[in-house]
């Protein structure tokens, strides 16, 4: 029997609306994690390659079809070292940090559960432990402003530097707690004064934002003429990324994130888009995932637009 999966997934019904996928089709769910999508998608008669750096999600996997399901323990952005060009029909990215993940405290990945300060999403690599422990003041200012859009980057960092001379950080609370008294408490505010200080740490702790670039551009190079791109993001930094790309990649603006490769001038459009704007979870899921309420769908069509981008 296949675990059960111990979150929700988001705007399941869109994203199979947006793949299309039929029987014989193959599918790349590049966020595998408890497998959500996944088993949608293998519900319509496709087969699925899942991608997924965390070790763990490997239990999720128990249970399904061995014919038609794989899970690649790598991170999305090396998708294209998998496949050859032009070789899939889909391909959905669920962009960010899973509810099963900020659930287990000992990923260290929540505020309000007392776990190891790492936020790793592999076993591999510094956790924010180390870079809270670290990193100097302005690189650490840069990371909580740049990733975690704090407005007073600077005063925890300063708050940060101070304690950690007298003591290392080394659990999730005790950061939390810290940053609660550089902004000087709750205050009946609705969101922890640490969401955006871990939103930061973790992002810069993963590499997310290098990642999802590196994703797309792999994603590109891999889909079929008429082969679908799906990507679900939960804040701006993420969203405007797939949006700039999307829409630069479909001809409507000059240019998109100077990390990724741009399209040469006169180009023809390398993507189509499914719509306009980004898709929102409805009424009724938010009634019943509450944490859907930030999440965004963007979607897109690969045309016979030739391949130019190089991944080497």
């Amino acid at each position: 029997m296949t675990e059960a999966a111990p979150h929700i997934s988001v705007l399941l019904n869109e994203i199979v609306d947006a793949l299309a996928p039929k029987p014989g089709e193959t599918i790349i769910d590049g966020t595998f994690g408890a497998g959500g999508y996944t088993r949608a998608i293998l519900a319509t008669g496709a087969s699925v390659v899942g991608f997924d750096r965390d070790p763990t999600v490997q239990r999720f996997a128990q249970g399904l079809p061995a014919d038609r399901f794989r899970l690649v323990q790598d991170r999305f952005s090396q998708m294209a070292e998998h496949f050859e060009p032009q070789s899939v029909d889909g391909v959905v990215l669920d962009i960010g940090v899973s509810s099963m993940q900020l659930d287990e405290a000992e990923r260290g990945f929540s505020f309000m559960r007392d776990g190891p300060l790492d936020m790793r999403m592999s076993d591999t690599g510094p956790t924010a432990a180390d870079l809270v422990n670290d990193l100097d003041h302005t690189e650490l200012a840069r990371i909580l402003y740049v990733y975690g859009e704090e407005h007073a980057s600077r005063r925890i960092a300063s708050f940060l530097v101070r304690r950690r001379e007298e003591r290392k950080f080394e659990r999730t609370l005790d950061l939390a707690h810290v940053i609660e008294r550089a902004l000087g408490g709750r205050k009946g505010a609705k969101v922890h004064p640490a969401t955006r200080s871990f939103q930061g740490l973790r992002i810069a702790v993963n590499e997310e934002l290098a990642e999802l670039e590196a994703a797309l551009a792999a994603a590109e190079v891999i889909l079929k003429p008429g082969g679908r791109l799906a990507v679900v993001s939960f804040h701006s930094l993420e969203d405007r990324i797939v949006k700039n790309f999307l829409a630069e990649r479909a001809g409507r603006t000059p240019g998109g994130s100077r990390h990724l490769p741009q399209a040469p001038a006169g180009a023809p459009a390398s993507f189509q888009l499914i719509a306009n704007k980004a898709i929102a979870p409805g009424e009724a899921e938010l009634a019943v995932n509450p944490r859907a309420r930030s999440s965004k769908l963007r979607a897109a069509i690969r045309t016979t637009a030739p391949i130019w981008v190089d991944l080497s």
